[in-house]
């Protein structure tokens, strides 16, 4: 894809879309420490604003990928002037994450992810802003081939989008409620109004557009080999999800902060994290339950 693509310009603008300083902060903060080339910020609160619950990053590193399960998750709590926040933190290698937007790995979350709304909250320099921006130009690509595939011969770009977002979370291990497309799409029309017909043309899919309606012309094999990628990916989907979710359940750095504040949030019971609950979160489960029980019995006598 051309760096001059339609689609190209149209992510990289999108990536520069304003974020709060806290959280330009808090992704300069991961950066550093992590020597990070891009920090890339999404979820419900780049959409809103707001600095409540936990904010979702994805720190991008140079040079090759570590660990053979990616990405390695961890969990970060920093207060800045004044303002508590609270991060979730996806680390991985960027040439990694650019081949999985792509669609070279078996991993479906990276391009399902990406090809919503997303802002680089910070860059290294100019060079690796556009090598993010290059990859979740990847991501929209790789998605948009798939919905065209999957979904009917003709019809609106959102019915493509939905046979997209159904099928990847069926294939993860995870239970969305129903609908769950449908909420994506509108609460991201903006970023969705004209994405598929780009998307398209950068991929080499050929379609043709009546007004909103559009009709994808795959070439058979085309279609054939787009649903066979995919019915790999499926089929291998919730095991690899599985797998990942073994690997947090030891890797999860701040895991057991993490679950404290979960904890407190949703019941108003205070955890105290002590040193040895904080290397074994899984062994110490049984007392933090015993004490939120506790806890809860005392706030009703």
């Amino acid at each position: 894809m051309s760096a001059q693509s339609p689609l190209h310009d149209r992510i990289a603008a999108a990536l520069t879309r304003e974020v709060v300083p806290e959280v330009r902060a808090f992704a300069e903060r991961l950066a550093n420490e992590a020597g990070a080339l891009g920090v890339l910020f999404y979820g419900s609160n780049l959409r809103t604003g707001s600095l409540e619950g936990v904010l979702d990053f994805y720190v991008l590193l140079p040079g090759p990928q570590v660990e053979r399960i990616w990405p390695r998750v961890s969990y970060h709590e920093w207060t800045h002037g004044g303002v508590p926040l609270r991060a979730k933190v996806a680390t991985m290698a960027l040439e990694t994450f650019a081949a999985a937007a792509a669609g070279e790995h078996l991993d479906t979350t990276i391009w399902a992810r990406f090809v919503q709304p997303s802002a680089l909250a910070w860059q290294r320099d100019a060079a690796a802003g556009e090598a993010v921006a290059q990859a979740v130009a990847g991501a929209a690509r790789t998605a948009a081939r798939l919905a065209v595939a999957l979904g009917p011969a003709t019809g609106t770009p959102e019915d493509y989008w939905r046979a997209l977002f159904r099928a990847t979370y069926a294939a993860e291990f995870r239970v969305e409620k129903a609908g769950r497309e449908d909420s994506i799409l509108a609460a991201n029309r903006a970023h969705f109004d004209g994405l598929l017909p780009l998307a398209l043309d950068a991929a080499g899919v050929a379609f043709s557009q009546d007004g909103s309606t559009i009709r994808p012309m795959l070439d058979p094999r085309d279609r054939a080999r787009t649903l066979g990628w995919w019915k790999r990916r499926q089929r291998l989907g919730k095991p690899y999800n599985v797998l990942r979710l073994l690997k947090a359940s030891t890797t999860f750095e701040g895991a057991a902060r993490y679950a404290a504040w979960k904890i407190e949030r949703h019941t108003g019971v205070p955890v105290t994290i002590t040193p040895w609950r904080e290397r074994h979160p899984i062994l110490a489960a049984p007392g933090v339950l015993w004490q939120v029980w506790r806890g809860k019995r005392e706030r009703a006598a």
